[in-house]
């Protein structure tokens, strides 16, 4: 057996039914949204088993992006945790089959909490998806695998939905990087979005005169370790910066290099960005512009350079 290749055919089994769920979604995922957005109240998850699992990484996506959402343990909750529970609480129930013991408990407390169900589930005809406000299907034809016993594909739909629904209410908050750094304070991902430009420009501006000759840059450049320069006028302003990429081809465009200078290769409209600009923005107009170094500029005075190596430095990092 090739497992290798035994792996690409479960992969495709998987997408497969992810695709078929993905074209029965409906008007049903903007009510839901639209139900979420608007409730004042927690947004509960709760399953049970493997499905359980899926449902605590849900309700702590959904957590992380500005909604607010508990995981609730089904079988724990008919003993005792549904007191987590508060009146008029949206309740997210996954099950596949919509027909577990501990699940359908649930139903009655919860009608007379007046709380809105949703139903994750892939039997539409349940006896919880007949009890549910509104029904997300996350049915498949069948689990990955020769035997399709053990919970797989389901529970990858169930996950996608989840990503789905955390997604688009992420979009309707118009939740954006600042807010994601409430929420994740810790940790390199943390420290990256909370710090901005000016925490990480370099200071030591490698600088040439509109008639430095070829030599002259290369030394620069090479000294200052930024892979390029900034070009200054006569009036000690930025004119045009020079990056490796520009002296090689200016080796390939001119035919004698050492009668160059400065003004006859730099690039004018350089790319510059705001020191009060967030790093993980700056890395965003790195890679649109493609390029790996940006002038940190306030107004028409230049204070820095921000290079990507001083976004990824790992030492800073650590820090």
């Amino acid at each position: 057996m090739d497992w290798a290749e035994r792996s690409r055919e479960i992969f495709a089994q998987e997408i497969g039914e992810l695709q078929n769920v993905a074209s029965r979604i409906g008007d049903e995922m903007n009510r839901a949204v639209e139900m979420i957005y608007n409730s004042t109240n927690q947004v509960v998850i709760t399953g049970i088993g493997k499905t359980g699992i899926i449902g605590r990484k849900i309700a702590a996506s959904l957590a992380s992006t500005g909604t607010h959402a508990i995981f609730l343990n089904a079988a724990e909750a008919i003993h005792g945790d549904l007191g987590m529970v508060c009146r008029h609480d949206t309740v997210i129930i996954i099950s596949n089959s919509g027909s577990s013991r501990e699940i359908l408990a649930l139903l009655a407390p919860l009608k007379r909490l007046e709380c809105t169900i949703i139903a994750m589930t892939g039997n539409v005809k349940s006896e919880l998806a007949q009890h549910a406000d509104l029904v997300l299907n996350t049915g498949v034809h069948a689990e990955a695998g020769k035997v399709g016993l053990a919970p797989t594909t389901s529970t990858t739909a169930a996950l996608v939905m989840g990503d789905a629904l955390t997604l688009c209410l992420m979009e309707k908050r118009n939740f954006q990087a600042e807010n994601f750094v409430l929420y994740h304070p810790g940790g390199a991902l943390g420290r990256r979005l909370l710090t901005r430009v000016r925490d990480r420009m370099e200071t030591a501006i490698p600088r040439v005169g509109l008639h430095s000759e070829f030599r002259e840059i290369i030394y620069e450049v090479s000294s200052k370790r930024l892979g390029m320069t900034v070009v200054f006028d006569d009036m000690d302003s930025p004119a045009g910066i020079i990056t490796d990429g520009d002296i090689r081809r200016a080796i390939q465009n001119f035919d004698d290099i050492r009668t160059i200078q400065a003004q006859d290769f730099m690039t004018v409209n350089f790319k510059r960005i705001h020191p009060d600009v967030m790093v993980s923005d700056a890395l965003e107009s790195m890679d649109i512009n493609k390029i790996t170094t940006l002038a940190v500029m306030e107004e028409e005075n230049l204070l820095g350079i921000l290079s990507i190596h001083h976004i990824f430095d790992f030492r800073n990092d650590r820090l």
